[in-house]
């Protein structure tokens, strides 16, 4: 039986949601519900596309020029067994291919988990772990709330670990539709509201919702 995962979105190249230039998987679903989450739009299980693993480590070995990929979401360890498997098959082709993935849940209650959470975590470089909380926000590197922490599960990064803890920025890109849409953990509490509001004024539509298999 073929493997599928249920994905939001994808991004070829992105250099705010991790060490160096990575593609970034946003997988659709999330059991959590954290208050000014700033990709509500992946948290309902149903709606995404289904893609095949076999498809998606065709398209992270075709890309050039990337060091890794980052799991965002949506609650990539609610599809870990997925996850884990399509490192596998990336890595048979790419062995030095690095991974980072977001959490909501904390890493020790991740390393409780299930085996197939288990599997995600040993193929993992880099976690950050724990619930966003809006009262915590501040302007840190890859993550939004002070409570969230870099958790290193490998040496991969540690040269870039030890640069400061400040934020990395967001990106603009455009859709092959010709809409926008943005990568990247907010500086501000509110920045994604206030985005999609000056985007507005200008003609531009900022895209938002999870993409549907067609």
């Amino acid at each position: 039986m073929t493997t599928h995962l249920s994905v939001a979105r994808t991004l070829d190249r992105c250099t705010v949601l991790g060490p160096g230039t990575r593609a970034v998987i946003w997988v659709q679903g999330c059991p959590l519900r954290c208050h000014g989450c700033v990709a509500a739009e992946t948290l309902p299980f149903e709606g995404g596309t289904s893609r095949s693993v076999a498809e998606l480590a065709d398209w992270l070995c075709r890309l050039d020029g990337i060091e890794g990929v980052t799991f965002s979401g949506g609650e990539p360890f609610s599809q870990a067994g997925a996850l884990a498997e399509l490192l596998d098959a990336v890595r048979e082709r790419r062995p030095d291919f690095g991974a980072m993935a977001y959490s909501g849940f904390r890493h020790e209650a991740l390393r409780r988990g299930d085996p197939d959470r288990l599997a995600l975590l040993d193929r993992l470089d880099l976690l950050v772990d724990g619930p966003y909380r809006a009262p915590l926000h501040g302007s840190l590197r890859w993550r939004g709330s002070e409570n969230q922490r870099l958790i290193p599960l490998t040496d991969r990064y540690t040269r870039a670990l030890a640069e400061p803890d400040t934020t990395a920025g967001i990106e603009l890109s455009v859709d092959a539709d010709g809409s926008l849409s943005w990568a990247g953990v907010p500086p501000t509490p509110g920045f994604r509201e206030g985005l999609e509001k000056q985007l507005a004024a200008r003609g531009f539509v900022l895209h938002t919702e999870a993409r549907r298999e067609r």
